[in-house]
């Protein structure tokens, strides 16, 4: 189908240390659906590609903890409990901060934190994509069951083309990227790619 870079935006969601490199705190539990998919170097390819074909790149992280900021919450999810025992991409830490090859830069747009999965939920992301003029998002970055799905199934009830790509993404296990790219992938998303036929695309090569 090819994508229009002045319609088309990578949301690149929760780049931290913590998901992304070797001392995070979450990535010990990614690291062999990571290195087995090659994440890292996917998400350079895919974000490289980005730029150079001048597609505008949003920035969609996660909530930083901070210690009791959920201490009197009525309903807290179960991962929202672990996010907070755990200070999980803590605010001001080395963990909440973004991985080093995966930096804003000039043009790219950093939204507000989301407190649960949904990239949407509680931030401007989606007036953030309208007010650019974009009709269509390729997610990348983590985690596939969790934060790119429910972003990207927000996004398809919103009204913009959904594309998932599913080796420049991780899980927690097989099981979790089979559910999301598999079972629940096609009910909300338009299209579902590697890195490869991404970056082909990009480059209007059908």
């Amino acid at each position: 189908m090819g994508y229009d870079p002045s319609t088309t935006a990578i949301l690149l969601v929760d780049p931290y240390n913590d998901f992304l490199s070797e001392e995070g705190k979450v990535w010990p539990l990614a690291k062999q659906v990571a290195e087995e998919v090659h994440l890292l170097d996917n998400l350079r390819s895919v974000v490289a590609s980005a730029r150079t074909g001048g597609f505008r790149i949003f920035f969609v992280p996660h909530h930083r903890a901070e210690p009791g900021d959920i201490a009197d919450w009525l309903h807290p999810t179960p991962y929202q409990k672990l996010i907070s025992e755990h200070q999980s991409f803590a605010k001001g830490s080395w963990g909440g901060t973004f991985h080093d090859d995966f930096q804003p830069q000039q043009g790219d747009v950093v939204v507000h934190e989301h407190w649960q999965s949904s990239g949407f939920a509680n931030t401007d992301l989606d007036q953030q994509l309208k007010q650019h003029g974009i009709r269509s998002i390729v997610l990348i970055g983590m985690v596939a069951n969790t934060c790119i799905e429910a972003t990207g199934r927000y996004g398809s009830e919103l009204g913009y083309h959904v594309t998932l790509v599913k080796d420049a993404t991780a899980a927690l296990s097989h099981e979790a990227m089979h559910a999301a790219h598999d079972i629940n992938g096609p009910t909300y998303a338009h299209a579902i790619l590697t890195t490869d036929q991404l970056i082909a695309q990009l480059r209007g090569q059908n």
